[in-house]
């Protein structure tokens, strides 16, 4: 009896504890383990973590100065980093002078395209002639058939009408947006993680992929398109604390002042237009007018962001959090992303759409004056109509490339960084381009798009942990990762016969550092570790980091172009297929 007693006196003023599902007890053995119950608005938009006071005393600074570097470290760090990140890319951007890899087409394509408002065709000794002349060559009028939307190239040639139409000019704006990503990916992992130093370390470790940072300084429409998706992951982050912050809001709170769960207001509350979300919208629609692969960001990004829905519903009370998400928030979120993007798509034709329609504009412009004469679908615009020729033309493209290169690769060989793709190499003579008088030979100089391959591979256990973390500890941020990296990836898969290259993975590299961040997280150890716990965790992970950060600076002169002596470069090429 007086068991009994005292159990009901611990339960007074409390909710009655939910029996957990069955599925919750059979995970138990794999490590999963229920999140504690606590107050509702802290589980809805979870609290910044703070540096631990014993740190501040340690080195002796007071309370009120600790409060002021805690403040400025959420922009200050990320800016630092940045900086950094900046710099490096903009070193020496104009080198090498020269056309490298696909420039040769999204360089000349962007500068047609920003003059006639569609790309055209270049003579065949164009490269050599625009190095001679520092780009004082005549636009060709000839409409060209390309295969990727013009948003990238107009991106690009906003850098080329900047600074000219040289290697600095075509590369400026790739190099602007790569290092933005850095500082989009801090901020990013500060409010995925809840601190500051994870978020800044995600950023940093961006900053020295070597993949990101030689796609950062060459003028491929990856790069861009990796920019897009970040941002509109960022927007939907930013998105969800504050729909998650607004229902917190609405809860009503108990005589302790603890905001409780109600039902009724999960299930009828509105979060509003969502400004964020129709951001994030605008940001993919930029992605797929980028390339066509944004599509499948756009897909999985939309179920996302409905979870997340479904997530914050269910916490706040809701007895059927997807059957009300299904009423009151996917129609506003279709709304706010798949007509947007469709739209932004559409309008980034715009140059192609007003030019001439008599055979002298974009290529295929004139189709439904011509070929396309007759036909059920006339009511429509003619240049509607010629539109969509023109893409079901490149989707077959697309889907039919099998041209041999000699640096495809299968995508089972990107994650462990199989085959990379060499953009520029040339054998100077001592004593020419930077080659050392004294190398007693000739040098290579070499521009690799490599990953920094311990990052790259460290990324594959940090990917296990994800999934495990994600699975069994059902953490929202490890899925909202590797929804990243599968949008990125495995659509890949499905195209295994096609032409592909290595360089296509810039797009989810960003998504691979929150993976070992949040990995790095966890070695550092929970909250409450004991020192001993924190100061093992504290050594093997920055081992980790400061092997990655050397292996960066190891292979530097290839992702720069620097000219070393041939047994230095062989040195470099750890595995044959590097070559």
């Amino acid at each position: 009896m007086t068991s009994t007693a005292s159990s009901t006196d611990t339960r007074q003023g409390q909710a009655a504890e939910e029996p957990r599902p069955s599925w919750q007890q059979r995970l138990r053995r794999f490590g999963y383990a229920a999140r504690p119950r606590s107050d509702v608005r802290d589980r809805l938009v979870p609290p910044y973590n703070r540096p631990s006071p014993r740190i501040w005393a340690t080195i002796g600074l007071r309370s009120d100065a600790a409060d002021r570097i805690t403040r400025w470290s959420a922009w200050g760090g990320p800016l630092l980093v940045t900086l950094i990140a900046g710099l490096m890319r903009f070193w020496n951007l104009g080198s090498p002078r020269a056309v490298i890899f696909d420039e040769t087409y999204y360089a000349k394509d962007a500068w047609a395209l920003v003059h006639n408002g569609y790309e055209a065709n270049w003579a065949k000794d164009a490269n050599d002639l625009i190095l001679q002349r520092g780009g004082h060559v005549p636009v060709p009028t000839d409409a060209a058939y390309v295969v990727h939307p013009p948003v990238g190239k107009y991106v690009i040639g906003l850098g080329e009408l900047i600074f000219g139409f040289n290697p600095f000019g075509w590369r400026f704006m790739t190099a602007l947006l790569g290092t933005l990503a850095v500082l989009l990916l801090c901020r990013i992992g500060r409010r995925l993680f809840r601190s500051t130093f994870l978020g800044c370390l995600a950023g940093g470790l961006l900053a020295v992929d070597g993949l990101q940072f030689v796609m950062s300084r060459t003028s491929l429409l990856d790069g861009v398109l990796g920019f897009f998706v970040l941002a509109a992951f960022g927007c939907l982050l930013v998105d969800r604390d504050r729909a998650r912050a607004k229902l917190a809001a609405a809860l009503p709170v108990d005589a302790d002042g603890r905001v409780r769960p109600d039902a009724h207001t999960a299930e009828t509350a509105r979060f509003g237009w969502r400004p964020w979300r129709w951001l994030a919208g605008l940001m993919l629609g930029l992605a797929i007018g980028t390339k066509w692969n944004g599509l499948y960001f756009l897909a999985a990004f939309c179920v996302m962001a409905l979870l997340w829905d479904v997530g914050a519903r269910r916490v706040a009370g809701a007895r059927r959090p997807y059957a009300t998400v299904l009423k009151r928030d996917t129609g506003l979120t279709f709304l706010a992303t798949v007509p947007v993007a469709l739209a932004v798509y559409l309008a980034s034709w715009t140059g192609w759409i007003l030019s001439p329609a008599n055979g002298s504009g974009g290529y295929f412009r004139n189709w439904a004056a011509t070929d396309g004469k007759g036909g059920n679908w006339t009511f429509l615009p003619d240049w509607l109509r010629s539109l969509w020729h023109y893409e079901h033309e490149v989707y077959l493209f697309h889907v039919g490339l099998t041209s041999p290169h000699t640096y495809q690769s299968n995508p089972w060989s990107w994650i462990v960084v199989g085959r990379p793709v060499s953009y520029f190499y040339e054998s100077p003579n001592p004593g020419e381009a930077g080659c050392p008088t004294d190398a007693g030979g000739k040098c290579a100089r070499e521009v690799l798009a490599l990953g920094t391959p311990l990052l790259w591979w460290a990324a594959c256990f940090a990917l296990l942990y994800v999934l495990w973390r994600w699975a069994f500890r059902r953490d929202w941020r490890a899925g909202a990762i590797a929804c990243g990296v599968a949008a990125g990836y495995l659509p890949w898969f499905l195209y295994q016969e096609r032409t592909i290259f290595y360089f296509y993975a810039v797009v989810f590299v960003p998504f691979l550092c929150l993976a070992v961040a949040m990995m790095i997280g966890a070695l550092l150890g929970p909250p409450g570790a004991d020192e001993r716990r924190r100061i093992a965790g504290a050594a093997g992970a920055g081992v980790l980091v400061l092997l990655i950060a050397w292996n960066f600076i190891y292979f530097w002169p290839l992702y720069t172009g620097t000219a070393i002596p041939i047994d230095s470069w062989r040195a470099r090429m750890w595995l044959d297929t590097w070559v």
